[in-house]
């Protein structure tokens, strides 16, 4: 990795780190680049402004967590051949991830950047879409081989029920954070991989 690179990472990191904690509105350029050990001018080579910042970051954040289900479900899928063992392997996997985690899952950038969308261009918003949209399209394609095999044991939108994953992962790491109980995310998580074995598992078993 060059010298730039490096550093257009630190900024990165150091402004995660930051934005996680306090939001977008509460982290200050000027912060940034005192933790980041750069001047501002160095700041500005790499990103015009916050929206830039922004829009790499949840970048990153896409690639990152690509990468992390592609494991997580390519695991998964050592493991076994049929569809719904796949998801509910794979849903485990994560659960256990989330609860590994020292002091519990940090939050997550899109999640911070929607709740504060006022303070981005159309390019940020466009980016935080294409995040959500992607654990959207990647569950609802495994929804979909699940159902070439499985008939689901009550009337679901695929599509929303793709959407379950994100919302309740989501919605468990704010709990997790507002109460202070880290082990809520992973709950959480098993709790939604209980639901859909019961929805897809039939009757006769």
């Amino acid at each position: 990795m060059s010298r730039g690179s490096q550093t257009r990472a630190k900024i990165m990191d150091v402004a995660q780190q930051s934005i996680l904690a306090k939001g977008f509105d509460g982290t200050s350029i000027e912060e940034i680049v005192a933790n980041a050990d750069i001047t501002k001018s160095g700041f500005f080579y790499h990103f015009p402004d916050k929206n830039a910042l922004a829009e790499a970051l949840i970048v990153r954040h896409i690639e990152v967590e690509d990468a992390l289900f592609d494991d997580l479900f390519d695991r998964a899928r050592e493991l076994a051949d049929d569809p719904l063992q796949v998801m509910l392997i794979g849903l485990k996997l994560l659960a256990e991830l989330i609860e590994d985690m020292p002091g519990g899952h940090p939050g997550c950038i899109v999640a911070t950047a929607a709740y504060q969308d006022r303070l981005f261009d159309k390019s940020v918003r466009a980016a935080n879409r294409r995040a959500i949209l992607g654990w959207r399209e990647r569950f609802g394609a495994m929804l979909s081989n699940i159902e070439c095999k499985y008939s689901p044991n009550d009337e679901v939108n695929r599509e929303a029920l793709a959407d379950m994953v994100s919302a309740v992962t989501e919605g468990g790491l704010v709990m997790a954070r507002g109460l202070g109980e880290p082990q809520i995310a992973a709950q959480q998580v098993m709790l939604l991989r209980s639901y859909l074995k019961l929805l897809y598992t039939p009757a006769s078993s």
